[in-house]
């Protein structure tokens, strides 16, 4: 049972899988391929919305599972939703919580009904089932929700994954019954593991339910980046043509092009944010590591093909100086910097799909790529 498709096809590549469109949400409309910022507690970390609008996001993500925890829906709700409290005027996915509870295994435990787990802050004892992920991400305000789902660790036994995969299609239907926002989207999350089989399996399954779009779950979880591509590349065939396609969790510059290559529309990461932190910066010919000496007096910009407000006015000498004294503003110029390529990486690829020339993108992306 299909909804009606928030997702318009504009263009497809003759040479591989890739397409452009677009997503409308009751924000507005939102270009793709598209990478999504992650906001996880109601704020992309370093960075102002103004920041954002300047390097032209569309949509941003919050995290379900810490908004739930701190400061909690409730009071999030009565602001108005996120783009009340964080002043976030373009548009919204939440993920479900799943991958956060998880990540916290040690701390969970799933059930039938749902996920019991201990709070990371105070070890206080909460629940989440599929209904309450609906009921959270519906006062949250988000314009696209994400069902709850269990995240299949890897390596995982053929059986686990089967057993695991058929509870988020459970967890989905009930999902489902609890959507009753519809002008906030709701997505369903492809399971199966590393097994093509299932994936197609339960790709049929979650489109007998009916979404609003279809996410590839349960990659980018330790496998090696080929099984990643490999598996993407067995899902996506078998997803809608007219529906929004979201590769969760994923990832680097070179996983966005070749998620592209196989058919996804849709990515989020906190790499770009957490490795600017890290003073591990993307450049259109490689990475920098700012904190080497080698940088102490280069009067370059960080990067001479970038156009973002960093590049425009600071030296790779200032950026250096900034991270070795631990100066908060190197978080912030770093974080700039790091989103802004990512946005005009994804904004290239737009373009090159549109004029049917996504192979040689591809190509003279590669070759761009030297060892800084």
């Amino acid at each position: 049972m299909q909804t009606q498709t928030p997702f318009t096809l504009h263009n497809t590549s003759s040479e591989c899988a890739a397409r452009r469109g677009h997503v409308t949400t009751r924000q507005g409309t939102i270009q793709t391929p598209v990478f999504m910022p992650v906001g996880t507690q109601a704020t992309v970390k370093a960075v102002t919305p103004e920041n954002l609008y300047e390097m032209n996001a569309e949509i941003i993500l919050g995290n379900t599972y810490h908004l739930f925890i701190r400061p909690g829906h409730e009071l999030i709700e009565r602001f108005g939703g996120l783009h009340g409290f964080m002043n976030w005027k373009g548009s919204i996915l939440t993920d479900s919580g799943g991958f956060q509870i998880f990540s916290l295994k040690d701390l969970a435990t799933i059930t039938e009904e749902g996920a019991a787990f201990r709070s990371h802050l105070d070890g206080s004892k909460l629940f989440l089932s599929p209904e309450d992920a609906v009921q959270v991400q519906q006062s949250l305000g988000s314009d696209i929700m994400m069902c709850l789902d269990t995240c299949i660790p890897y390596p995982a036994t053929k059986q686990e994954v089967i057993d695991s995969t058929a509870l988020t299609t459970r967890w989905a239907e009930r999902c489902r019954k609890a959507h009753t926002k519809r002008e906030q989207l709701l997505f369903g999350i492809i399971q199966g593991g590393m097994h093509e089989e299932l994936r197609k399996m339960h790709t049929e399954q979650l489109m007998e339910i009916g979404f609003d779009g279809y996410a590839i779950g349960g990659l980018s979880v330790g496998e090696e980046p080929q099984v990643m591509y490999d598996i993407t590349e067995a899902t996506t065939p078998h997803m809608p043509d007219n529906y929004a396609r979201y590769l969760m969790g994923v990832g680097t510059p070179k996983d966005l092009v070749e998620g592209v290559w196989r058919g996804v529309d849709m990515f989020d990461c906190v790499m770009p944010t957490r490795n600017a932190r890290n003073g591990y910066l993307f450049t259109s010919t490689g990475r920098v590591v700012i904190k080497n000496s080698r940088y102490r007096d280069d009067m370059r910009p960080l990067d001479e093909a970038c156009t973002c407000y960093t590049c425009r006015n600071y030296s790779r000498a200032y950026l250096r100086h900034l991270f070795v004294s631990r100066e908060i503003l190197s978080y912030h110029l770093n974080t700039i910097h790091n989103l802004h390529y990512y946005l005009n990486l994804m904004a290239g690829i737009r373009k090159s799909i549109e004029e049917d020339n996504f192979a040689a993108f591809r190509k003279d992306f590669y070759g761009r790529l030297e060892s800084e």
